[in-house]
């Protein structure tokens, strides 16, 4: 194993424990929802480290997760400022 790959390991490793770690200590009464974009977006970005070897493609679907993460959010702000539950 080279250095980038143990690099992309230990920052998998600390995603996965940081997002356990998250749903875990959630003290909300209401579960975050996880919608189907935020699934797709997730989808994108592990599809771009896996394919981080081909920096063009790799960088396009990691930018493609994060714009779709970004709508998702901006999706999520507005229908709680409208007023409405999720």
């Amino acid at each position: 194993m080279n250095s980038s790959q143990i690099y992309l390991g230990i920052a998998i490793a600390v995603f996965v424990i940081l997002t356990i770690l998250f749903f875990l200590t959630s003290r909300k009464e209401e579960k975050a929802v996880f919608t189907p974009l935020s699934g797709l977006s997730m989808g994108f970005i592990l599809i771009g480290i896996l394919f981080g070897d081909d920096r063009i493609i790799g960088y396009g679907l990691l930018g493609i997760g994060v714009v779709f993460a970004v709508v998702d959010m901006v999706q999520k702000l507005r229908k709680n400022s409208d007023g409405e539950s999720h």
